[in-house]
């Protein structure tokens, strides 16, 4: 009879306390380093995970391969998930490498003739669109092999990829052109294209009803509109009170731009004065503020919740308050900074959501803000 009562309790206690020992949802923000050219004094080499959770805390560092042919570390071009290969990429310069998200191994490393740049994986996650290193095509690619499937030629320089939430359309950024070219994601062909913009076109990202795109273009600090329907630009947009001035890298002024997931704001770069400038997303835009950085940004991207932001530069920044919360630190408390950073979020060792390195849009043609193009859940 006491040992009835024992257990009873104790069962009792296990069910109170289920919560406690129920596997909660790990989010973990991937950084792929060197990702500011070829720097190793931003974080040295391999793919670094902190815990968005415990204050964004480093956790530990997966080596990568990845090197030029004098054993250097090689630039990170690029960074994408694929939640049904269960596989995290990073494009360099020369290849690109699959690493398996629950064993950190690298499953394969492969180069690509003509070199690689910042890709695109389908919602799928069984096809790439993989730029070439600024020449005249992108790479289809099976994500499961890294066999090339199909080239598609641009203009000149292929350079940022993203593929659309629906899976049908890739958006194509060949940053020696003014128009921006949009791919049709079944037949592998080039279908659209939108502009002329003012210059040539750089960092950029797209709304979720994939009827606007916001893009960057050399010599402006600021940003212009385009209508993905007509295949018009249909603003440009100036940034105030501060002087465009020369920039370390990238070239251009406004090197980063990123909408937060509920599409309410658009953040922006500003190389030069070391700024990242906030304006709201719907017309007139209205420039709203102005945050400072430790460093030079280059990229701009958010968590999936759109809690926090994460600029090149090393900052995690609260959305809301505009407040730096941290900076980003590696096992031995040396600042990191990338260009390439994403979230992966898991159910204990099996991803279940990834981010996008891009700062695109969420919200659906309903007004409702939607599960995110890597969601498994």
């Amino acid at each position: 009879m006491k040992l009835f009562r024992i257990c009873g309790s104790f069962l009792i206690l296990l069910i109170a306390a289920g919560p406690v020992f129920a596997q909660a949802r790990q989010r973990y923000l991937y950084v792929a380093t060197p990702g500011i050219r070829d720097y190793l004094g931003y974080g040295g080499h391999g793919l670094l995970v902190f815990d968005i959770d415990k204050d964004h805390r480093f956790v530990r560092r997966i080596p990568l391969r990845g090197f030029h042919p004098n054993g250097k570390p090689s630039n990170v071009k690029g960074i994408a998930v694929s939640l049904p290969l269960n596989s995290i990429y990073v494009s360099t310069l020369e290849g690109l490498q699959r690493i398996d998200l629950s064993t950190d191994s690298i499953v394969w490393e492969k180069a690509f003739e003509g070199g690689c740049d910042r890709m695109a994986i389908s919602p799928d996650g069984l096809t790439m669109y993989l730029p070439s290193l600024e020449n005249t095509f992108w790479n289809v690619v099976d994500c499961k092999t890294g066999t090339v499937i199909k080239k598609i030629p641009v203009y000149k320089r292929a350079h940022n990829t993203i593929y659309s939430r629906s899976g049908d359309k890739v958006y194509l950024d060949d940053i020696g052109s003014p128009w921006l070219f949009i791919a049709d994601a079944r037949k592998h062909t080039l279908a659209q294209k939108v502009g002329p913009f003012a210059n040539f076109v750089r960092p950029f990202t797209i709304n979720g009803r994939e009827d606007r795109v916001y893009v960057t273009v050399d010599s402006l600090l600021g940003f212009e509109v385009g209508d993905l329907k007509t295949g018009t630009k249909i603003a440009h947009v100036e940034v105030e009170g501060w002087e465009r001035g020369p920039v370390r890298r990238h070239g251009n002024p406004s090197h980063g731009i990123g909408l937060t997931p509920d599409e309410k704001e658009l953040w922006l770069s500003d190389g030069h004065n070391m700024r990242l400038h906030v304006f709201r997303a719907q017309p007139p835009y209205q420039q709203l503020t102005t945050i400072p950085l430790q460093d030079m940004p280059g990229w701009i991207s958010f968590s999936i919740d759109g809690k926090y932001a994460y600029p090149s530069s090393g900052e995690v920044i609260d959305v809301k308050t505009r407040k730096i919360l941290y900076t980003l630190k590696d096992e031995v408390n040396n600042s990191v900074a990338s260009e390439k950073m994403v979230e992966v979020d898991f159910d204990g060792k099996k991803p279940v959501s990834a981010g996008d390195q891009f700062g695109i849009g969420h919200v659906t043609f309903s007004g409702k803000g939607s599960n995110h193009t890597g969601s498994i859940d």
